[in-house]
């Protein structure tokens, strides 16, 4: 189906003027007031200047899922009905990890479930990219095949429609209500492969001395040495995890006040000295090059593990943070193409 620009974003309006679906509240990537060239998330009103065809937003999506400091006890029973449009399928491929790891048969996060019951995510293809996105290094692509409840690829001042779910077709019959939608073409499904194909050959081109194998297992088979080297610039502090769409550590803690229980939870970071540390002091990863190390085995190995998917998909956002300016690509690539010299116990 196809709808044209400009009225897919008034059914936006729409959708939280009249709480159509009981939709409150409609979040979408705003151009940064802060003078720079990226995109944050906000909530739609009459000021901002949205972009939902461009490359994914400086915040990831997982903070309106899993939020940097949240009230887990007592549950807060009023939820918010809530879309948020122009997700990026390297937000989408965290939120599917954060579903496995999350969502599952032994272990249900409430807040978190509730949250992702309560929204609808309607993705977006990427028309440009930004010069850490990295996706097609890790088996990724500029837009999404599966997971969404609606997905637009930009053709000229229409977007291509897909529903890939329930909660998509409950809302495109809504949408049918109150815009025009008009049926799609061969020729206008030719033009979406061709925007995407021409997208994912600049993120290849933009992403060609970065290439390597994907034996990951090597990594913890490098010497030590080589991840002293490689830590040498990094300062702990831990931003790279705070941005990152999979990482998912907590710290929990106990903000009771008199007659009140309550427990809240907010971010934890692995690059931070006492992340390991056990109630009797002792410290099994005290030094930099360690928890460094610790971080790029759990994104390639420990995650591909426990839920079978990478705990990287590509955003490049752990780049942009990074104040040591640590190159992430650069990173795995050259302990990628290190000699095997060293067996973990």
């Amino acid at each position: 189906m196809l709808v044209k620009v400009k009225d897919f974003f008034a059914f936006l309006y729409l959708c939280k003027e009249k709480k159509i679906l009981g939709v409150t509240q409609v979040i979408l990537p705003v151009k940064s007031k802060f003078g720079n060239d990226g995109y944050n998330l906000a909530e739609l009103d009459k000021e901002g200047e949205y972009v939902i065809d461009s490359y994914r937003a400086i915040d990831p999506v997982k903070i309106l899922f899993y939020a940097p400091r949240e009230k887990v006890y007592p549950e807060d029973e009023a939820g918010v009905k809530r879309i948020i449009a122009g997700v990026k399928d390297c937000d989408l491929r965290g939120l599917k990890l954060l579903d496995k790891a999350l969502i599952n048969e032994n272990f249900v996060d409430p807040v978190y479930k509730k949250w992702r019951d309560d929204t609808i995510v309607i993705t977006s293809d990427c028309m440009e990219i930004a010069p850490s996105c990295h996706c097609n290094l890790v088996g990724g692509k500029p837009y999404s095949e599966d997971g969404y409840d609606l997905n637009l690829s930009r053709v000229g001042d229409s977007y291509l429609v897909k529903v890939g779910s329930d909660k998509g077709e409950r809302l495109v019959g809504e949408m049918r209500r109150y815009i025009k939608v008009e049926s799609s073409s061969d020729e206008i499904e030719k033009l979406v492969e061709d925007n995407r194909a021409s997208v994912l050959k600049r993120l290849e081109e933009n992403n060609k001395d970065f290439e390597r194998g994907t034996d990951y297992e090597r990594m913890r088979e490098i010497s030590i040495e080589a991840w002293k080297e490689e830590s040498r610039d990094c300062v702990g502090c831990g931003g790279c995890n705070n941005i990152c769409p999979t990482c998912y550590c907590v710290i929990l803690n106990d903000e009771s006040k008199d007659k009140d229980f309550t427990k809240v939870r907010s971010y934890d970071s692995c690059q931070l000295t006492g992340y390991a540390r056990v109630a009797g002091g002792a410290n099994p990863r005290p030094k930099m090059y360690q928890r460094f190390r610790n971080r790029y085995l759990c994104k390639f190995l420990y995650m591909k593990y426990n839920f079978d998917l990478l705990g990287c998909t590509g955003c490049g956002r752990c780049i942009d943070v990074c104040p040591g300016e640590i190159e992430f690509r650069g990173v795995v690539k050259r302990i990628m193409e290190k000699e095997k010299s060293f067996q973990e116990a």
